[in-house]
Parts: structure tokens; C-alpha cells; sequence
């Protein structure tokens, strides 16, 4: 049975007010995706902004959305850019969204997709927006052996593998460019919290820790060469 979309996400919105502290940490995760962004950018799941304002500040052409109401509403309060309310799996996906179709030279959706049932639906919906060799990435929860409190209250339907991800992406014809994983040391955070503490969202004082420990989070993931992490990152390029 398909889990009902809340009008207000509690835990979620608890969550990304957490996050959005984390200044250090949001914008080491723009790095790590902003070499791949080119031309007119779609962000999937803006949220309240936490990785848009960093587009934002650097005057990219970036519109957001969000499926939430209330999300949209606090996008547009604090940003001029262009907000839209898109749902990835809206039964009549193709009619509702036709003037959108091949529009964008990068979408990219941060935590998105492990939200969605019909994840191959999504990525398909996903490409249909795109123009020709646009760019699509998608960053998603690593691991399913990790999932646990953190995952169900986020109404997270699955964690994903290299191998996962990867799959999903070449059954939707995309060609893969770059996959890899990111933020090796968070797997600790996640596991302790989550899993053995049991929490429900992301404890304040974690979460400022780690975003004073972000120089060394990314040495780890340089160590590591980017091979383990606690989410895992697809670019893919769209050939018709």
C-alpha cells in the first residue's frame, strides 16, 4: 500500500532546520555536486533551501520546487528564483507537466528519491524534463544494513548500493558518468543515532559537531577514495 504524502512533514522539516545550521556541511555537499551543473538548473526537493541558497548566492539559473505546499511557500520567502510544485509521480505526470518537458540542462534531486515508492518511475519522470545530453544527479541514503529509526520517521522507503543506484539510472537509458559515495564518517553518526539510539531526527549537537568536523570529513572521504560513505552520488548524462 502506497504510504499517504503528509500535507506537513514534522520530522522532516525538524530534520532540515537542523541541517540548515550546518553551513560547513551544506556546502561541502554543493561542491560536490556543482562541477557537474551547467546552464538551467531544476532543483528536485528544495525543501527550505538548505543547497539552493548556494546556487542562489552564486547567481546560477536555478528554479526550485518542491511536492509540499509548505516547502514552496518558504522557498519563495526567501528566494526570488522561480518556485514550482512538482510532484514525480502525479498520476497524469505527462499532461500535468508538458510544458516542462526537455527544459532543463541539469536536474538534480539531494536526498529525494528513497522518499518515492516508484523509484524508477521518478528517474524516468526525472529524464523526461531534461533536454538532450542533460545532466541528471541524484544523491541517495547508502546502505540498507543502515537503515533504521532515521529512515522510517523520514518515511524513507529503501537505502540504496552502488549497484542499486547504478541500475535504476541504466534502466532508464542514462548513460553513467560518475558514481561514488560521500561523507564516509557520517556512517558512525547514523549508525550510533539511528540505529542504537533510536532517535527520531538528527540530534542539534550532533549535527554542529559534524559541521565543525567537515575539513576532516573530506579528508576521509579523500582516504577512501570516495568508495564508502553514508549516501552515494550518480551524474548521468541523457542521450536520445
Amino acid at each position: 500500500m502506497k504510504k499517504k504524502i503528509k500535507k506537513i512533514d514534522v520530522e522532516g522539516h525538524n530534520t532540515l532546520n537542523v541541517i540548515e545550521k550546518a553551513d560547513k556541511f551544506n556546502e561541502w555537499m554543493f561542491d560536490s555536486i556543482s562541477p557537474f551543473c551547467k546552464g538551467e538548473i531544476l532543483e528536485i526537493g528544495s525543501g527550505i533551501g538548505n543547497i539552493s541558497k548556494f546556487f542562489v548566492n552564486k547567481k546560477r539559473q536555478i528554479i526550485l520546487s518542491d511536492l509540499r505546499d509548505n516547502y514552496c511557500e518558504i522557498l519563495k520567502e526567501k528566494f526570488n528564483n522561480p518556485v514550482l510544485k512538482i510532484n514525480l509521480t502525479h498520476p497524469d505526470f505527462d499532461k500535468k507537466y508538458a510544458t516542462l518537458f526537455e527544459t532543463f540542462d541539469t536536474l538534480f534531486a539531494l536526498n529525494v528519491i528513497e522518499h518515492i515508492e516508484d523509484d524508477n518511475l521518478a528517474i524516468a519522470n526525472c529524464k523526461k524534463l531534461l533536454k538532450n545530453d542533460g545532466v541528471l544527479i541524484i544523491l541517495v541514503p547508502a546502505y540498507q544494513w543502515l537503515f533504521g529509526n532515521f529512515d522510517k520517521e523520514l518515511e524513507h522507503f529503501r537505502r540504496y548500493s552502488y549497484k542499486s543506484l547504478k541500475n535504476i539510472i541504466v534502466k532508464n537509458k542514462l548513460e553513467v558518468q560518475k558514481l561514488f559515495f560521500f561523507n564516509v564518517i557520517g556512517i558512525f553518526g547514523w549508525l550510533v543515532s539511528g540505529k542504537i539510539l533510536r532517535k527520531k531526527t538528527i540530534p542539534a549537537g550532533q549535527m554542529n559537531l559534524f559541521n565543525l568536523l567537515v575539513p576532516v570529513f573530506k579528508l576521509a572521504d579523500k582516504i577512501t577514495f570516495s568508495k564508502i560513505g553514508l549516501s552515494v552520488i550518480c551524474i548521468s548524462i541523457k542521450r536520445d
